[in-house]
């Protein structure tokens, strides 16, 4: 069938469907004659005997309506006045109009889609012609209009309508109004003041209205700033996996996220939940021998498999976690490098990557016994590592280390994870724990969120347990069995060791309920922190130092930045202070006195100048406000007349004399005029949050 005939079989049965129905048909198009002049036609169906085109002409047509009066042939003014009296019937006499015409509408669209597949072939010459001819066309129109005496020739210009989508919403149902708060009435900006509306539907509650998080993602900003750009190790056990699917999900999206914020990532994973699950359903049992497994050739043929598990199932959700946002990013790039990779990728793409990373070698025999293909770390090729970094892509390391003449050994992983952030100087390392556990105090009850690295050794001593190198755990006097309490002391063990190497910071948590991103982002935390002692070599001050105080502090006084203070008074109240030594030189020294209703106050706070500006005023600082929070003094103040700054940088505000204590208060020179600098300190958890700001 030609293309002309089937242009008229199209028309014939619109033009049946028109009678039929008592309606008129508007079709809109583009013609083309015989003689190929492309012309702009608006055609108008009143009878079936109307001709709407000449013989051999041809007709695409991309719009049609239906309209239940007659309309006569269309220009625009016709057509509005029909638009106005559409809009101002009734809603319900328009669905029932809509409804009628519906199969109506459909058939058209069928018919015109199938007529556009047949003249696909000829698009581009219908093109061609209409962008030659479409001003020739209109510069017509204007002269025939004139030669008719037309007004306005703007009915004959190309007709344009605007398409109404099925989901567009009417603008004569929107309503503008003035958000208030939620007790009041909501005001209504709207120049129709007739309008029937109802101001109980119109919501006034605000998605970010909730203080707690308003407050907290506020508060978070110093930590992801700090965060950025510094390297952690995660160690994840085994059990995660298999026993809590959506919270091992969870954890991949968390750690996807911190990823996503700056921080450069190494995953350690651990498989020796499968591993002892493999050998149960087997019935056979695992050699130990000082905490190590012994790996025969059997095992280390189930450790390879139970470790390529963990590492696909590792891989596979991280996988969905960094390329759910990768997509987004690849359609707004603009192509600039504007990324947060040292490439110019995009900020959202990233890649697991794991290899041969590390090479290990075999223990040997211990003791008589022969450990087989358990080794430990050999060498850590740090610099591969760091090249992953840079192209922002998670490096993930499993419990299986390779030698250089190709043989496989089974590594401790929480060891590794160790060894692993001590040798890329790790900002931090962070164990999840199998079972949820924390530290208590015996006396006071309170939860304990942070240990110095002396006071988790004082702990692991208290309970037997010791950790060497190499992987080896020594559990002999340990008072607990293979539960949560151990499980936390192993894990403190191996963090010990890599506060020893040089990690600044451990973390215990829980892997669900998005404990990490509380304990990264948030000021409380979730778990259990240890760090390495700040404050090693600040003691109390003796009768010894007062004469290394006296010089430190006389230049100070000289320039009247310090009250002035003789030996025989710094002798007298020698048990107020302290001093920051080294090598029996005085780095720093500070003053605290103790008042009534939890108010201290610090003073001679003072910085040899050979050490200044490298953190030693702030260790002095933070070393103070602890033994405050010690007592029980929350309430800090200063006296200053030239340092002020300094202090407001480290979260002191000014008030006035009215908020000291009244003993101080009488005591107070208001000839001198110092200002008075406060600060609340509630828990050690707040000096943890500053110590993450200064030492990084």
């Amino acid at each position: 069938m030609t293309l002309t005939t089937r242009t008229a079989v199209m028309l014939m049965l619109t033009f049946s469907s028109c009678l039929f129905r008592e309606s008129t048909l508007l079709v809109s198009g583009w013609i083309t004659t015989g003689n190929g002049v492309i012309r702009r036609n608006h055609i108008s169906c009143l009878t079936a005997g109307a001709k709407a085109t000449q013989s051999g002409d041809r007709v695409r047509l991309f719009a049609s309506a239906f309209q239940k009066e007659g309309i006569s042939p269309i220009n625009s003014n016709i057509l509005s006045d029909a638009r106005n009296r559409n809009r101002n019937r009734s809603r319900s006499n328009i669905h029932r109009h809509k409804s009628r015409n519906s199969q109506k509408i459909i058939g058209i669209r069928n018919l015109a889609t199938n007529l556009r597949v047949d003249e696909q072939e000829h698009q581009g010459e219908y093109d061609i012609k209409n962008n030659n001819n479409y001003e020739r066309n209109n510069n017509n129109n204007e002269r025939s209009d004139k030669n008719r005496g037309s007004s306005s020739s703007s009915n004959n210009s190309a007709r344009k309508e605007t398409v109404v989508n099925d989901l567009s919403i009417d603008p004569e149902d929107v309503v503008i109004y003035e958000r208030t708060d939620e007790n009041e009435n909501e005001k209504v900006l709207s120049s129709d003041k007739n309008e029937n509306y109802n101001t109980n539907n119109l919501s006034t509650s605000n998605p970010f209205g909730d203080r707690n998080f308003i407050e907290m993602f506020r508060g978070s900003a110093n930590y992801i700033s700090s965060h950025r750009n510094t390297l952690a190790v995660f160690h994840i056990p085994g059990d995660l996996m298999d026993e809590n699917p959506a919270g091992f999900r969870d954890l991949m999206n968390d750690i996807s996220l911190s990823w996503l914020l700056g921080m450069k990532i190494v995953i350690v994973a651990g498989c020796r939940y499968q591993i002892n699950k493999r050998h149960k359903e087997n019935s056979q049992g695992r050699q130990e021998h000082m905490g190590m497994v012994v790996t025969d050739p059997e095992s280390l043929r189930v450790v390879k498999e139970e470790a390529g598990y963990v590492r696909f199932e590792i891989e596979r959700q991280l996988a969905r976690a960094l390329q759910s946002g990768s997509s987004s990013n690849k359609r707004s790039s603009n192509g600039n490098g504007n990324g947060n990779g040292s490439d110019g990728g995009d900020a959202g793409e990233g890649n697991v990557v794991s290899g041969n990373f590390y090479s290990a070698q075999p223990f040997g025999v211990l003791d008589g016994v022969d450990y087989q293909y358990s080794g430990f770390v050999r060498r850590m090729e740090t610099h591969k590592i760091h090249q992953v970094h840079q192209n922002r892509d998670i490096v993930l390391l499993t419990s299986l280390g390779f030698s250089p003449t190709g043989e496989v050994f089974n590594v401790n992983s929480e060891y590794l994870a160790a060894y692993a952030a001590g040798s890329l100087g790790a900002s931090k390392i962070i164990y999840f724990l199998e079972k949820n556990a924390a530290l208590r105090h015996k006396i006071h009850g309170s939860i304990i969120p942070h240990l110095r690295v002396n006071d988790g050794r004082n702990l692991l001593d208290l309970n037997g347990l010791r950790t060497e190198k190499k992987g080896f755990v020594y559990l002999d006097d340990c008072p607990f069995d293979y539960g949560a309490e151990q499980l936390f002391l192993v894990k403190m063990g191996w963090g010990m060791n890599a506060l020893e190497a040089g990690v600044k910071r451990v973390h215990l948590i829980s892997p669900y309920d998005g404990a990490l991103l509380q304990e990264l982002y948030t000021r409380d935390g979730s778990g259990t922190m240890i760090s390495g002692d700040l404050y090693d070599g600040i003691q109390g001050a003796t009768v010894d130092d007062v004469t290394a105080i006296y010089e430190v502090v006389t230049p100070l006084v000289e320039k009247g930045i310090l009250v002035d203070r003789t030996k025989a008074e710094l002798e007298r109240d020698i048990d107020q202070y302290h001093v920051y030594t080294r090598d029996g030189l005085l780095v720093a020294c500070g003053q605290l006195k103790m008042f009534e209703n939890g108010y201290a106050e610090f003073g001679c706070l003072v910085v040899n100048p050979l050490y200044r500006a490298k953190g030693r005023g702030d260790a002095m600082l933070g070393y103070l406000e602890r033994l405050c929070v010690q007592a029980g003094a929350t309430n800090l103040f200063v006296l200053s007349t030239q340092t002020m700054e300094w202090f407001v940088e480290r979260g002191f505000d000014e008030v006035g004399v009215d908020m000291l204590p009244p003993s101080r208060q009488a005591t107070y020179n208001h000839d001198r005029g110092s200002k008075i600098y406060f600060k609340k300190v509630n828990s050690v958890r707040d000096l943890d949050a500053s110590e993450l700001f200064w030492d990084r």
